[in-house]
């Protein structure tokens, strides 16, 4: 589907259906700008703790657009959701497996052109195909030095927290959250695999390092339409809040370092440059309420991003969503958000 089309089907149908909540007084842009290149539309809070199915409606950590603009979210324990393109309410539900069965830590999210989910999880870390009924059709390698040790050089909880399709659904990639035992700290990297002509299916490619704000984690990474990632960065401190940041990513220039086995930022090795559209803490709060202390009350445990279409002026929209860990003082919210991307990026 279009990237227009979907806007008009989701963006649109979430703030007529849902009550997303904006504030009060005339649409002015900058009342609802985060920075010069983000600003926030909307957000709802009516998914928070509530059930559909029998099933806990949060620990949503992953978005994706389906067919005909629904919304699919997936929980970090093992379900996926469909959302309605208009109320964003869920319509199904599926439980995820393993091949033996098993519940996964279910993190990353992407929907390939056939309908079928590839999903992540940071057990071992993992990459599964499965089906829209949630049949498990198959997976995907890893590099052994991902793997969570002792099998590898990862720190459990710390693996593949995004996943996206490149334009054109060639090329996979997905994020890890933390960096590998050796490599530099806050120098993480990002795993690609390229589809295969003859198979249709995906093999080990390229991977680029990517150096994290100090104290903060990848928690997801999205494709933009140019072939660039949208990351969000996020952390928490106890007493304070959460950190949420969102930056423009370009690897076109950074080296593979698959065959590299320490980050150290050394100078023949290039991390993927990035440039940053906004603090989601300069966000207006829209009168929404924190539940714990924030630096800004709208904000909560972003995990999830995607992007829904685009605006007239050609701003790109965005669906965020907040991972509640299925805890009173969090909260599962919706984000509806708006950014222009700079021509370049710098850093």
């Amino acid at each position: 589907m279009r990237l227009r089309s979907v806007l008009a089907t989701v963006t649109a149908g979430l703030a007529a259906a849902t009550s997303l909540t904006a504030a009060a007084g005339p649409a002015v842009a900058d009342t609802r700008a985060c920075s010069p290149a983000v600003s926030i539309t909307s957000y709802s809070d009516a998914l928070d703790k509530t059930t559909y199915d029998g099933t806990f409606v949060g620990n949503l950590s992953a978005l994706a657009v389906d067919r005909g603009g629904r919304i699919a979210a997936l929980s970090d324990r093992s379900s996926l959701f469909t959302l309605d393109r208009r109320t964003a309410k869920p319509t199904s539900v599926v439980n995820l497996a393993d091949e033996k069965g098993a519940a996964l830590d279910s993190e990353g999210l992407a929907v390939d052109r056939d309908g079928t989910r590839l999903v992540t999880s940071e057990t071992e870390p993992s990459v599964r195909r499965y089906e829209r009924d949630g049949t498990l059709v198959g997976s995907l390698p890893v590099p052994d030095a991902l793997k969570v040790t002792p099998a590898g050089r990862a720190t459990s909880n710390l693996t593949f927290e995004g996943l996206t399709l490149l334009p054109g659904g060639h090329t996979l990639l997905a994020a890890m959250e933390g960096s590998l035992s050796g490599d530099t700290g806050g120098i993480v990297r990002f795993q690609t695999w390229d589809r295969t002509i003859r198979h249709h299916d995906f093999r080990l490619s390229a991977q680029y390092g990517y150096r994290t704000d100090t104290g903060l984690g990848v928690s997801e990474a999205q494709a933009a339409p140019d072939g660039r990632l949208l990351v969000l960065e996020r952390g928490f401190t106890a007493g304070v809040g959460n950190t949420v940041r969102l930056y423009l990513a370009d690897l076109r220039h950074a080296t593979d370092t698959r065959g590299i086995d320490t980050l150290t930022g050394q100078d023949d090795v290039r991390l993927a440059r990035k440039t940053l559209l906004a603090d989601l803490a300069n966000c207006p709060s829209l009168g929404a309420q924190a539940k714990q202390p924030q630096p800004d009350p709208l904000l909560d445990n972003i995990e999830g991003l995607t992007i829904t279409g685009r605006t007239p002026d050609g701003r790109l929209t965005l669906l965020l969503v907040s991972d509640d860990n299925q805890n009173a003082v969090q909260t599962t919210r919706l984000y509806s958000l708006s950014a222009r991307l700079p021509r370049t990026v710098n850093g």
